[in-house]
């Protein structure tokens, strides 16, 4: 299993031991020096993605972990939640399974039932709106990882290395 990846380090310093020092007592360097404005929404975001940018970056911006540079990320993020939405609504509405038809040339016609496409969709938007989610610290496991702290690598303070 690969090992977590790297996480800012704003976030690695919430529950550290001491000023300027993770949960496990390592240095932590500071972030790059971005300003830590959140990004505005972009125009073009669905309505649901929307609502997911309002709910999301208040908390983002308390723990100074947004800047303008993430626009990008969020937007994918906030999308790809409104496409699980939009998918997860579709199957809600149509069920698992859906029934198929087709006419052949005689004339006769075949039914058959197959999974509804829409869960497919939502499938692949979970999977990808996970990976964003950890990105941005936004799931229980990212959390954890968060309030244990990752040291870097070549941690000259990090007697484990």
């Amino acid at each position: 299993m690969p090992a977590p990846s790297p996480q800012p380090a704003n976030l690695r310093l919430l529950n550290g031991r001491a000023p300027g020092r993770d949960s496990g007592g390592r240095k932590v360097l500071p972030p790059p020096d971005f300003r830590r404005i959140p990004p505005n929404p972009p125009t073009w975001l669905s309505r649901e993605a929307k609502a997911e940018w309002r709910r999301v970056v208040p908390g983002l911006a308390r723990l100074d972990l947004l800047k303008e540079e993430d626009r990008a990320a969020l937007s994918n993020y906030c999308e790809t939640w409104a496409t699980y939405v939009d998918a997860i609504r579709q199957v809600r509405e149509q069920g698992i399974v859906v029934e198929n038809r087709s006419v052949k040339k005689d004339g006769t016609e075949s039914v058959w039932l197959t999974k509804n496409p829409a869960v497919a969709v939502a499938e692949a938007a979970s999977k990808i709106l996970r990976n964003w989610c950890h990105e941005f610290g936004l799931t229980p496991s990212a959390e954890a990882r968060v309030t244990r702290g990752a040291g870097g690598e070549d941690d000259p303070d990090n007697p484990f290395e």
